[in-house]
């Protein structure tokens, strides 16, 4: 049985570090990156053409360097040292990130925290800083491979405070040092906090509660081993390796935008009638050609969306009482219909993106989730279970390169 949250003898250590910055003069619009995970080969070429200084070149080695792709990128990062591209910090601070962005419903919406170092719980001892949800298998050895040549945190994990207080953070005393318009429309401003009073208050706020790792889950295992490494190395020794770099926002509806995955179905026997199948579990009701526009559509109508290989939708409204017993997650009640149903099933960020994978017959059926309500988030999260694999995505991405962790 899952166990609360909130043992008061177990709190999360969030501490400043002194991070490795882009000098003052590098535009940072041309030098930082969106995460690695969702750059493609040619997402990675424009990139790295787009400034001698990009990120990309040390956090996204190129696989036609063969093994020694994260020696040749440890070495480039070195060199961005040596001739000043990369400046070291003076004094330890936490890092305030603010994203200002215009939501998929087209409302203006901010989301601020701070970038810290926060704990390394090993394997198998309990802590405050919590999964959310379960993980898919995702192969570890690249990212593993790049923290131990280049002995740094490049990119952050990104957890969820459940503290209170947390609001009161955002605006303690801080100096900008970094602003610019991302390409995706996304506003980013990065101050620095040097108060030593502020980084006491954030330091105390962050620790008084768990913290959920909200995106990062394998970043945040890749830690773990690197730091069993290092501890065996330095004969159980503590280390920089103890922490790891994490963005921390408040668990808070203003605070946190989440959007949907929705799944992607094939495999599905011919014989098998999919709406008539759903139509046990939900009011069907026609919804015409998709578009983007669905991503709200979903929320305003209260439904999900069946969406058939010519584009056009059906709105599933759960029938009362069908689904009850069950956490309020679309993907569950999903499943809940489909039980007995033989199918593969495929996870899909973006209405554009399941329209395509249609159009292309790469499935049979797609279907428009809405959001993961920020109470269930919070509910799942103290009653110390998990989310499915795939219930949330957190946007927008915090780029890589805003600020560097070092490990030596």
């Amino acid at each position: 049985m899952a166990q609360p949250l909130c043992q008061p003898e177990e709190v999360p250590k969030f501490e400043p570090f002194t991070g490795v910055r882009y000098a003052d003069h590098l535009p940072l619009v041309d030098v930082t990156a969106p995460p690695y995970d969702v750059l493609s080969p040619a997402d990675r070429a424009a990139l790295a053409a787009r400034h001698r200084v990009n990120i990309v070149h040390v956090d996204v080695p190129l696989e036609s360097d063969g093994d020694g792709r994260y020696s040749i990128a440890a070495n480039v990062y070195r060199s961005w040292l040596a001739d000043g591209a990369l400046q070291r910090d003076g004094h330890p601070s936490f890092y305030r990130h603010m994203m200002r962005f215009v939501d998929e419903t087209g409302a203006p919406r901010a989301t601020v925290g701070f970038v810290g170092a926060i704990d390394v719980v090993p394997r198998g001892e309990t802590g405050d800083v919590l999964p959310h949800e379960q993980t898919t298998p995702k192969a570890k050895t690249d990212r593993l491979d790049l923290t131990r040549a280049t002995e740094t945190n490049l990119s952050s994990v990104w957890g969820l405070s459940l503290a209170d207080g947390f609001a009161g953070l955002l605006d303690l005393p801080a100096t900008v040092v970094g602003s610019f318009t991302a390409d995706d429309g996304v506003h980013h401003e990065v101050s620095r906090v040097l108060d030593r009073a502020a980084i006491d208050r954030i330091r105390s706020t962050v620790g008084s509660a768990p913290v959920l790792i909200a995106d990062g889950h394998h970043r945040y295992d890749i830690a773990r081993t690197y730091q069993s490494e290092q501890r065996a190395a330095h004969h159980g020794t503590g280390g920089a390796y103890d922490l790891t770099m994490m963005y921390v926002i408040e668990l808070a509806p203003e605070a946190l935008f989440v959007q949907a995955i929705h799944r992607l179905l094939s495999g599905i026997p011919a014989g098998v009638d999919v709406p008539r199948r759903l139509d046990s579990f939900f009011t069907l009701e026609p919804a015409g050609p998709v578009d983007a526009s669905f991503a709200a559509a979903v929320v305003h109508h209260g439904a999900l969306c069946l969406v058939s290989p010519d584009g056009d939708g059906t709105f599933l409204t759960p029938r009362p009482g069908v689904f009850d017993g069950l956490r309020d997650l679309d993907s569950l009640r999903l499943e809940a219909a489909l039980d007995g149903v033989p199918h593969d099933k495929r996870y899909q960020h973006g209405v554009d993106h399941v329209l395509g994978a249609l159009a292309a017959a790469e499935a049979q059926w797609g279907v428009l989730l809405r959001p993961v309500p920020i109470a269930e988030i919070r509910r799942t999260a103290t009653e110390g279970a998990l989310m499915p694999p795939k219930s949330t995505f957190f946007a927008p991405k915090p780029p890589t390169g805003l600020v560097i962790r070092p490990l030596d």
